[in-house]
């Protein structure tokens, strides 16, 4: 066979020639650029080795770029970049983060609302979280969860998921899951918030962690359900209603008096800092919730439906204990029974040991009346502060609680009101009505101005002197000025005699039944 010679050498013209590597053409000395058809498998049918074209030629070697693929402007080819995952966009982007940001700002702004209610008491403060994640969270995961499991129905894309290849179920946990945790995390943060705003002001008893980790895991569980019921019923008036429903649900069921008031989702039903919810009840009310998302999943995804019955089982269960446990939920707190005592005082002065810290505050506040008892005899052993009447030889301490009334954030709000309440706690106002009883009336009041002077209950005289004026009541004239005189002549003694004489009045105080005889008069 013949062959016919280039011009550039002895090579067959049916070879491919060789550029030289001092050739005006390919100044850098690289290889010529090679088809990428050539090396692949699929249009390689000859089963021919990569490295040879179709007709027997050695395929160039790799030049200067260190092997990389040129393409034929000159420019290396990028590197294809993997796919991100597709839980990415679920977790950073769309709906979750914005209705964790809108959860947040809710219960952020219940809290700091009531505030004064509940930052020193770690009781109020767990009812304030109970309270917020039953009527704000519940509520609002239900719906975004709803809103969240509509999306494929709105956007005509339920034929494109049907036909991948991950089963309904892992694609209802894919979309359901991340809005979940995004919400869990803003309870949780608020939760951590609330609890470092009351940690400063309490000074007994420890946060309510239990309580805390079951409103998170209910949170969670409301989204998952409510997705499922927005991927079953994909309608733009699912959310709402779904809100609106759970929060009437949560209501009717926290305000009833018989034991299915507990099934109330997050409402741990404890009032101040007498009560404590058993640790494993805020877990099984969250176990209460949770088999009903997971029940609704399955039935909605599972291949085999009947697998729902088992969540469905456990949901119940923890129904039953909840109802059939009852008021057993909740124990007693023992600080409750204990009081925490000043004995440097008469009388001495004793605060509830669960707000212990509040002692030098009430001490203070209570200096003038305290001071202007001190030496008189037959007074009340001491100040108590027990849910129980006082026994012979005690008087009641004014309420410190509810948080906010005398007490907010470990401060008396005012003193002078809060000594005249406990001035009160000592005399017989209001004992009787009968007219025999008017000395005695006159008497109590005179007693208690001198024992806590009040700028309020002194504006409230002055009303009353210009009202019974204006309307000619002189009854009610005549009572006042037998108290302005009784009042003046207590003033007017000296220290030793009035002394003696608050002894001889306090002697008959302590009931409501003296014979004004018996009641030393001013």
């Amino acid at each position: 066979m013949s062959t016919s010679l280039q011009p550039g050498g002895d090579r067959p013209a049916h070879t491919a020639a060789q550029v030289d590597a001092a050739s005006p053409t390919n100044p850098t000395g690289a290889a010529p650029h090679t088809n990428p058809a050539d090396t692949d498998p699929d249009t390689n049918p000859t089963g021919a080795s990569p490295d040879t074209n179709p007709r027997g030629a050695t395929a160039p070697e790799p030049g200067r770029d260190g092997g990389r693929i040129s393409r034929p402007g000159g420019r290396p080819a990028r590197k294809p970049r993997s796919a991100p995952h597709p839980l990415r966009a679920e977790w950073l982007r769309g709906f979750a983060p914005w209705a964790a940001t809108g959860l947040l700002l809710a219960l952020a702004w219940f809290a700091v609302a009531k505030a004064d209610q509940w930052q020193g008491s770690w009781g109020a403060t767990t009812e304030l979280l109970s309270t917020a994640a039953a009527l704000i969270g519940v509520p609002f995961a239900l719906a975004a969860g709803s809103w969240q499991g509509g999306r494929e129905r709105r956007r005509k894309t339920a034929e494109l998921r049907s036909s991948t290849a991950r089963t309904p179920l892992v694609q209802l946990l894919a979309a359901a899951l991340p809005l979940a945790c995004w919400l869990a995390a803003a309870q949780l943060l608020a939760v951590a918030g609330t609890l470092a705003a009351c940690a400063p002001y309490a000074s007994a008893g420890k946060p309510p962690f239990t309580v805390c980790a079951g409103n998170v895991l209910t949170i969670a569980a409301c989204a998952v359900l409510g997705h499922a019921a927005g991927r079953a019923v994909p309608f733009r008036l699912t959310a709402p209603l779904l809100a609106i429903g759970g929060y009437v649900v949560v209501g009717a069921l926290g305000t009833q008096r018989s034991g299915i008031r507990y099934l109330a989702l997050c409402m741990v039903h404890v009032v101040g800092d007498n009560d404590l919810a058993v640790w494993w009840y805020p877990l099984v009310s969250a176990l209460w919730v949770a088999g009903l998302a997971a029940a609704a999943a399955l039935a909605l995804t599972a291949h085999r439906r009947a697998t729902a019955l088992l969540p469905l089982a456990a949901a119940l269960g923890a129904a039953v204990l909840l109802v059939r446990t009852g008021d057993g939920l909740l124990r007693d707190n023992p600080l409750s029974h204990r009081q925490v005592c000043d004995t440097s005082t008469t009388p001495d002065i004793c605060v509830n040991g669960t707000y212990p810290g509040m002692l030098p505050e009430v001490t203070r506040a209570l200096s003038g009346l305290t001071g202007r008892l001190e030496g008189v005899p037959n007074l009340p052993v001491r100040y108590e502060d027990l849910w129980r009447d006082p026994h012979r030889g005690e008087a009641q301490l004014p309420n410190l609680h509810p948080i906010g009334w005398n007490a907010v954030r470990g401060e008396v709000t005012d003193p002078q009101r809060y000594a005249w309440e406990a001035a009160h706690m000592l005399v017989r106002l209001d004992c009787a009505e009968e007219p025999s009883a008017q000395r005695i009336r006159v008497t109590d009041e005179a007693v208690l101005r001198w024992l806590a002077p009040d700028p309020r209950s002194e504006g409230m005289r002055e009303d009353r002197v210009t009202r019974a004026r204006q309307e000619g009541d002189t009854k009610e004239l005549a009572s006042l000025r037998a108290e302005d005189t009784a009042y003046a002549r207590l003033t007017a003694m000296s220290a030793d005699e009035r002394r003696d004489w608050l002894g001889r009045y306090f002697a008959t105080a302590a009931g409501c039944g003296p014979e004004p005889s018996e009641v030393p008069s001013l």
